[in-house]
């Protein structure tokens, strides 16, 4: 599944699998790395409108839909990153978040709710492992 993400989502994803408190369990990250570099170093997170999303809400948002007041989405933007979605599910009382790029056109909304049900997949699957 996640070599078949790579191909479709071409400037990366990424997955915050069974968050407890801020801290996910398992984190996947195909991002540039620049991008992730930065994004770490000013500790971007706390700031992010997708995690801000995704911590309370569920279902799918477009990146495009989110205000950005700090500016992380428009610095995603000038590693590459467009045509953003994500993904959040919660499912006995764990929390997963999920993020997806790419240089093409934005996802349909098939695509989009394929990509749901690869997010709540993922967060089943992963449901009591430890970190990898």
């Amino acid at each position: 599944m996640l070599e078949q993400l790579g191909q479709t989502c071409d400037t990366g994803f990424a997955f915050a699998l069974h968050i407890r408190f801020t801290r996910p369990n398992i984190l996947y990250r195909t991002y540039p790395e620049p991008w992730i570099d930065e994004y770490s170093e000013k500790g971007m997170m706390m700031d992010d409108p997708v995690v801000l999303w995704g911590m309370q809400h569920e279902g799918i948002v477009r990146w495009e839909d989110l205000d950005d007041p700090k500016g992380v989405l428009k610095g995603a933007k000038s590693h590459g990153l467009y045509n953003g979605l994500t993904c959040a599910v919660l499912e006995n009382g764990s929390r997963s978040i999920s993020g997806f790029t790419r240089s093409s056109a934005p996802f349909s909304e098939a695509e989009a709710q394929d990509l749901l049900e690869k997010t709540r997949r993922l967060h089943t699957l992963t449901a009591g492992l430890s970190d990898l």
